[in-house]
Formats: C-alpha cells, structure tokens, sequence
C-alpha cells in the first residue's frame, strides 16, 4: 500500500510539474527576429508605440486608391511573416495591408501572451495609425487564430468595414480542453483545469475574460468566419456556435479537410477565390 501511494504521488506531482510548464511554454513571448521587409515589395517598416512603452513593429504595403486596406494578424507563437504571402496577394489586387507582430510576438514588446485580451492594444494601435494614413479609405481585418481573438477583443472604433476570422476559438475553455484532448485522448479533459488555473496566476486575467464568442455579439461589420472541417483544435461545431453568436451580415466558409493550419496555404486558389470578392464587395469605393 505504501509503494501504491508514493508511486500515485509521484505521478500526481509529474502531471503538476507537465502542467506548470506548459503553462509557462504557452504564455511565454514568441519573439524573433524579423529584419527588414523582402526587396521585391513596396513595404515600409514600422514601430507603432501603445500603452505608454510599448511598441508593436509592422510593415505597411499600399494599394491602389479607392481600393481599400486590410490588417493582417498571425496565429500564437508566430509573426508576420505568417501574413506575408496574403499581404503579396493582396497587393497585387491592389488593396493595401499592414501586417503586424502581435504583442510578445516577433519583434513587438510584451512580457506574456494573453490568448487575445492584451495583444488587442497592439490592434487597436495598428487600427488607429492605418486610419490616420489612409483617410477615408475603407479598413478590414483579417485575424487567424490569435490574431482573430485579438480583433475581437480590440475596441474597433469606428467599426471595420469587414472581417474575416479564421480558426477562432470561442472560449478558453474550450482551446485548453480542445488541444489536450487532441494530445493526450481523453484524460486531456482531465488535465484541462490545472492549465486553466493558472491563467490567473500568470495574467492576472479571469477565464471569463477570454470568451470571444462574447466579443463577437459586439461586430458591427460584415463577417466572414472560417475554419478547417478536419480542425481538432477548434472543432468545427465551436466554430458553428461562434458565428451563430455573431449578427448579421454574415456568411460562414468551411474548408473541408483542413485542420488549425494556415487556410491559405491549406488551398491559396480556393482561399484567395473566396475572399477576394467578398473583400472588395465590403472594401472597394463606389465607382472603383
């Protein structure tokens, strides 16, 4: 009996000890260096300053007049370089983008990844200076993943003029559980709540702070939610109950086969095919 209980503590204490570090691996910043913007665009290099010392590093490539511009927002755990063939394609068609490093990412300045809540102040920073550069230009935004979350939860005033939203979770609740699960089988489920206690402890956030299937009753803008049918991080019926949770206009895209990866990398004809018309639809001026 006495070897049974030590050998059941010694595995409770390991599954603390996994926990702790994942919790640290998943909030830690993802910084990098980035360097300056390839030669062949017609990009410039920012470093857009918020929340007093913070600062969060872009690169801005115009498009035509009348034609619109879109901020571009990477996944967790990565930059804009993520952005960068959406940006090209973008420019090509004339519609200008700015892609930015979210806070603790990249080269941005951040001391912890809060799943969208604080990178949002980066947002609204990259919101604020697309629009004072391109008055009376319409704006849109693309967010993947974290970068969707993050626009959520930015204070977007006035409202975009469209948004697309890829692979967003709709509670963390629901990202731990679903990606433990996707790891470990079913005792991830069982393994959820120590990562979810520590959100607290580590971002002096409550867990119901992080719910953008809350955020999204707020968009005002035409929505387009998409996500993979084959994502185990984001189940499809999560990413069904977060655009019945939106208001109208809204339309919803399944990528059949895909999982929580890149959609345009997934099919780039069949992502560019999609969101090109229903980009200028929303951001191309009358008689443009």
């Amino acid at each position: 009996m006495n070897r049974l209980l030590l050998i059941t503590l010694l595995l409770a204490l390991g599954v603390v000890v996994v926990s702790l570090a994942a919790g640290e691996w998943l909030t830690r910043p993802a910084r990098d260096s980035i360097g300056p913007p390839p030669p062949d665009l017609r990009a410039e290099a920012l470093r857009l300053p918020y929340g007093g010392s913070q600062q969060v590093s872009g690169w801005f490539l115009p498009g035509r007049p009348g034609e619109g511009a879109v901020l571009l927002l990477h996944g967790v755990r990565g930059n804009r370089l993520q952005m960068l063939e959406r940006a090209r394609w973008l420019q090509r068609e004339g519609i200008g983008s700015l892609l930015i490093d979210l806070p603790s990412h990249g080269e941005s300045s951040g001391d912890r990844i809060s799943f969208g809540r604080r990178e949002a102040l980066g947002v609204q920073a990259a919101l604020g200076w697309l629009r004072a550069r391109l008055p009376g230009e319409k704006l849109g935004g693309i967010g993947v993943s974290l970068g969707g979350a993050s626009l959520l939860f930015a204070e977007r005033q006035p409202e975009l003029d469209a948004m697309v939203l890829e692979s967003v979770y709709p509670t963390i609740t629901d990202a731990v559980q679903d990606r433990l699960v996707a790891r470990l089988g079913p005792a991830g489920a069982w393994a959820a709540p120590l990562l979810l206690l520590q959100i607290p402890l580590r971002l002096g956030l409550g867990v119901h702070e992080l719910r953008p299937i809350e955020a999204i009753k707020a968009v005002h803008a035409p929505l387009l939610v998409a996500s993979g049918t084959a994502d185990r991080s984001t189940r499809w019926v999560e990413t069904e109950q977060l655009f019945a949770a939106a208001t109208e206009p809204k339309a919803l895209w399944p990528v059949p086969g895909a999982g929580h990866e890149d959609l345009h990398d997934f099919d780039a004809s069949a992502y560019r095919g999609r969101l090109l018309p229903w980009l200028q639809s929303h951001l191309r001026k009358a008689g443009g």
